[in-house]
């Protein structure tokens, strides 16, 4: 697993978004780059997974890039791939990324089940630090008190010495879902006072849904056509 950088500022904060419940990760991590005015500096290679790519609107999507907000000083790490069986690996290169520029957070979104659709979808947060606690109990977002984390966003909150946060959102679908990943937006934009304006994301995300669905839809069909291949020099 290969980290590369071509410009290295000074103090972000790192957003990351993975594939998860609702695909909410990637629909905020999408929305912040389309919205803010952003880069990309960078990307993490994996070599222990086959070469990936998507390629949308002519255009190369990186299965891990990394893009900067030079205004508001955020690092975006927009994921596409799956984490599965390399979430310790890709955990430690987030964390090197972080020593390395010195952030002051990284903060994560996640997508979690909810089996109740008559309530209105609510979002909590998790810290390591108190200073960040702080921050989320001023901008009344309520604490996860109880429940299960897992994947990289797991790992990273084992973490003692960096400052590790994490907003998860309700969902009731596994497909992608607009609603939650406003709410997550909107979370955000109250945490750190961007002044975005999330309302948009309800109707430009039908847009990010397409494009990611498009994408995981071709990169599920593609490992589908490499799997019988392998199955045919087998026979």
């Amino acid at each position: 697993m290969q980290l590369t950088l071509y410009k290295k500022p000074k103090n972000p904060i790192i957003i990351v978004g993975f594939p998860g419940f609702g695909l909410v990760g990637n629909i905020v991590t999408e929305f912040l780059i389309e919205h803010l005015n952003t880069e990309q500096i960078g990307h993490i290679r994996i070599e222990e997974t086959t070469p990936l790519i998507a390629v949308h609107e002519g255009k190369v999507v990186e299965p891990i890039g990394i893009s900067y907000d030079k205004k508001n000083n955020i690092i975006l790490l927009h994921v596409i791939t799956s984490s599965a069986g390399i979430e310790w690996q890709l955990t430690q290169q987030i964390l090197k990324l972080a020593e390395d520029l010195g952030a002051k957070e990284i903060l994560s979104f996640e997508g979690v089940v909810s089996q109740d659709m008559s309530k209105e979808t609510e979002s909590f947060y998790f810290t390591n630090n108190k200073l960040c606690e702080d921050k989320f109990k001023k901008a009344k977002i309520v604490k996860l008190n109880e429940g299960i984390v897992v994947g990289v966003t797991g790992a990273l909150l084992l973490e003692k010495k960096q400052p590790i946060s994490a907003i998860f959102v309700e969902t009731h679908s596994n497909m992608p879902d607009s609603k939650a990943a406003a709410k997550a937006v909107e979370a955000l934009d109250k945490y750190l006072n961007l002044n975005i304006d999330y309302k948009p994301l309800l109707k430009q995300a039908e847009k990010f849904e397409d494009k990611l669905k498009h994408i995981l839809e071709q990169k599920e069909q593609t490992v589908s056509e490499q799997e019988k291949k392998k199955l045919s020099y087998i026979s």
